[in-house]
């Protein structure tokens, strides 16, 4: 039996309140301005964007998985390629290798950040790899000193997919800033969210940002001027002006999400397997993640009392019939059982310590 929602999964009308009519100015400054691509808001929140992220360049697009896309298009990757990456993730990160005509080789993870395995890619260099993507999963960036000595030791590019990473750190250095680009999405419940799609990628790289803003608009260097073939993915002004609002409130949402992360933390019987938080690593959890032998059983138990959860991911992108082709080398036996054990629990900023702890509670009581 489903009792009534009394902890939804994700509440994002009472946690853009405090915002409201912020937001509500800055979508009203656009419509009076009647400029609505490519003008003001989305000049100012790139360069405040880089400025987050320790980037000195930012090109926003109209969703994390067209910035990955044109990422890795910028970075040379193409028909023939190889591109190293995780299975254990959404499965934009994979359509986006193979929309450039490259081939996805899916490495195992960590069992204890659920990130990249950085000997597993290793082992999976070839003559044809051309780059690595690792996944900053939940909210903690993977193990960049790995996956950038690793990458500079065979010439390959690293793009980081940061779409879960708003704000995450690694020894001091910003999710999206270690590598060639870092590629993030503002889906609407990201930790930075719009209020529809939108996307960014950021770089260091000059040259990497003219490619960049060339693809994401036609290919054009300027008006009517198309030296490339390019596409049409660009970042609205609405959504850049919304985001300039929930860019200056990140840090103190992300501080809350840490917080609600301790208490629940703090609350859980051992066998549940709280997150592990690497040295180093700043967690801004985007999602958090238990794991439980009988997961179907208590999502089931959650639901009866009113307790919304949702499952990151039920079916590795090596095992979707999308990809039966490309299939996987290596055996992933890390994400293969993660796969079957993994249960996201209610995290966003508008949650109580009270809530939590109800979550918790619900949670210990199960009994499989």
């Amino acid at each position: 039996m489903i009792a009534e929602t009394l902890i939804p999964f994700v509440d994002l009308a009472t946690s853009d309140e405090r915002a409201a009519s912020q937001i509500a100015g800055a979508i009203d400054r656009v419509v009076k301005r009647g400029r609505f691509i490519l003008g003001e808001e989305l000049a100012a929140f790139e360069d405040e964007f880089a400025a987050y992220c320790q980037t000195t360049h930012c090109i926003g697009m109209n969703s994390g998985t067209d910035a990955l896309h044109l990422a890795l298009l910028a970075c040379g990757v193409g028909p023939g390629d190889e591109v190293i990456t995780v299975s254990h993730t959404f499965i934009a990160t994979a359509l986006a290798i193979t929309w450039t005509g490259a081939t996805p080789v899916f490495v195992d993870i960590d069992p204890v950040t659920y990130t990249i395995d950085v000997n597993e890619a290793a082992a999976a260099i070839t003559p044809a790899t051309k780059a690595i993507l690792p996944v900053h999963l939940y909210g903690q960036c993977a193990d960049m000193d790995g996956i950038l000595s690793l990458a500079r030791k065979h010439n390959l590019k690293v793009i980081e997919d940061a779409a879960q990473a708003h704000g995450a750190t690694f020894h001091g250095r910003s999710a999206g800033s270690m590598g060639d680009a870092g590629c993030f999405s503002f889906y609407p419940t990201k930790n930075l969210g719009a209020y529809g799609d939108g996307g960014a990628v950021t770089t260091n790289d000059p040259g990497l940002a003219d490619s960049l803003r060339w693809l994401r608009n036609y290919g054009q260097t300027r008006k009517y001027h198309h030296e490339s073939m390019g596409y049409n993915t660009r970042l609205d002004e609405i959504q850049a002006a919304i985001l300039r609002v929930k860019l200056t409130q990140l840090d103190t949402a992300n501080a809350r999400r840490k917080s609600l992360a301790a208490c629940y933390g703090g609350a859980f019987d051992a066998q549940f397997h709280a997150p592990n938080i690497a040295d180093g690593r700043d967690h801004v959890f985007h999602l958090y993640i238990i794991q439980s032998s009988s997961r179907e059983a208590l999502q089931r138990h959650l639901l009866s009392n009113g307790i919304q959860t949702q499952i990151h991911y039920p079916i590795p992108i090596h095992r979707q019939k999308v990809f039966a082709a490309v299939g996987s080398r290596r055996k992933l036996d890390v994400t293969d059982r993660l796969a079957l054990r993994v249960l996201s629990l209610p995290m966003h900023p508008a949650l109580s310590e009270q809530q939590v702890l109800q979550v918790a509670e619900c949670v210990n009581r199960f009994e499989a």
